[in-house]
């Protein structure tokens, strides 16, 4: 009797590749949750710009406005910014706009990015566009310390402008619980030191994904916001399906907002599946897959899947390479990834705790890895290069064996599989 193939698409790039998966093998694809918007985006934009959470309608906001600096997501996130401004711009008249976007300690936008964040604006305002630095030439201004001791320095445009704007997006993030809201202020307008110092909070255990309460990353993030709270924001955070359509919409206060937008994140992101698998296939999608940096957080969620011992597949384009490069350097200089954890042990810099993640997971699995990379470079920090998805497939069902169970999951980076102890 011959072996039964079903068929998956996994995203690479802004394409799609095809693998075949014996029926027995296959425990399934987890998608992110369907939900229906039952309005359109526009009506959705629109309602929570004239009923926000917190404060008064965008339209009141804007009124006595000398002049707005309104805060963007860089390229590595998914948000839909130029859809939002079609919205914005209406309420907008002759007040002085300026745009930042919110690289953190990100490389700044090429031109293809920032025609995939602007869209048409970007003719438009592309002289009021500043790209935020946070090493170099912004000034920065220390405004406070946090309860975990972290110094906040943050860019002067935001402190020196009468009214902020912030657009952003709301998905899981594997160490701060949540991304947009807080996250546009720190880290997305701060300066390197503050980044460093609040992102190494992330090697400790409470920094996970969907967490929230506890989380140390999330609280300096919160104390970013608390001592901006004279600061008149107005913020507005979408929730996207996994069609990259807007689900829902928050706006009015920046943790009013943010809060309401977590609670419509979670019916779209939290997934339950109801066992662990030998093999997990986890893509980081368009334009998530922009370098190995920002596609490691697709092994974050995956490994939630994974069976101690099995084998986890990063499907990335990883398009324009590795992206900042010490957490590379780190892991290559270890002979194993016990070794690399006690050299950051030894020194904290800023990256680390990327590097630590992936030594975490290569100490109970085995990662491999399908993208544009140099294979070199990816032998040299414990993950094994396959030229295509099918091979890795293949070989991994070989090498498991025919009762292996694989999962997949395409939108690896933003969906958090939840499983569920029967």
């Amino acid at each position: 009797m011959s072996e039964h193939y079903l068929e998956v698409k996994m995203p690479y790039g802004k394409g799609t590749v095809k693998v075949k998966v014996p029926e027995r093998n296959l425990a399934g694809c987890l998608e992110m949750n369907k939900v229906d918007p039952g309005k359109p985006e526009l009506e959705i934009l629109e309602n929570a710009l004239e009923h926000p959470e917190g404060g008064s309608t965008f339209k009141n906001f804007l009124k006595d406005a000398k002049n707005i600096l309104i805060i963007v997501n860089d390229a590595t996130r998914p948000t839909p910014t130029a859809r939002i401004l079609d919205v914005l711009t209406r309420y907008f008249t002759d007040t002085k706009l300026r745009f930042i976007v919110a690289t953190g300690i990100h490389r700044a936008p090429t031109e293809d990015e920032l025609e995939y964040i602007f869209g048409p604006h970007l003719k438009v305002f592309r002289q009021k566009i500043h790209i935020h630095d946070s090493q170099n030439s912004d000034e920065l201004v220390y405004i406070g310390t946090s309860k975990n001791g972290t110094p906040i320095y943050l860019n002067r445009l935001a402190l020196d402008t009468h009214k902020i704007v912030i657009i952003g997006s709301v998905e899981p993030h594997y160490f701060a619980g949540y991304t947009g809201g807080r996250k546009a202020l720190l880290p997305g307008i701060a300066g390197y030191e503050t980044i460093k110092q609040n992102h190494k909070h992330a090697l400790r255990r409470e920094a996970m994904s969907l967490a929230l309460d506890g989380n140390p990353v999330h609280e300096d993030m919160v104390d970013a916001c608390e001592v901006m709270k004279n600061k008149k924001i107005f913020s507005i955070q979408v929730v996207l399906d996994s069609g990259g359509s807007i689900y829902a919409a928050s706006g009015g206060s920046l943790d009013g907002s943010f809060k309401e937008a977590v609670k419509k994140a979670g019916e779209v992101f939290c997934v339950r599946t109801s066992f662990k698998t030998d093999i997990v296939v986890t893509a980081a999608p368009y334009p998530m897959d922009i370098d190995l940096y920002q596609s490691q957080k697709a092994l974050e969620n995956g490994k939630l899947a994974l069976k101690d011992g099995g084998i986890l597949i990063l499907v990335s384009k990883c398009r324009t390479g590795v992206g900042d490069d010490v957490f590379v350097r780190l892991l290559k200089d270890a002979a194993s990834p016990a070794e690399a954890l006690d050299n950051i042990g030894e020194e904290y810099k800023l990256g680390h705790h990327k590097a630590a993640k992936i030594a975490e997971i290569a100490m109970r699995a085995e990662i491999w890895a399908v993208t544009d990379l140099d294979p070199d470079i990816l032998k040299g920090i414990f993950i094994r290069p396959v030229g295509d998805v099918q091979t890795a497939v293949d070989e991994a069902l070989k090498i498991k064996g025919p009762g292996a169970k694989i999962l997949f999951i395409p939108h690896g980076s933003i969906t958090v599989p939840f499983v569920e102890n029967k």
